[in-house]
């Protein structure tokens, strides 16, 4: 099965280009999250902490 793979792939002109960019993708995305997450405010993060025990 990954000999059919990797002949299919090896006849994409430029494919050595995809796995370079579905990195950079996934590394801005995480990066990004990151920084969103860092950047909330502790109000907000306590008071969605104590959602579960409102009621």
């Amino acid at each position: 099965m990954l000999k059919f793979v990797k002949h299919n792939l090896e006849t994409i002109a430029d494919v050595e280009i995809y796995p370079i960019i579905s990195l950079s993708i996934f590394f801005t995305i995480f990066i990004a999250y990151g920084i969103y997450a860092f950047t909330y405010k502790k109000e907000t993060i306590n008071e969605l902490s104590n959602l579960p025990f409102n009621d």
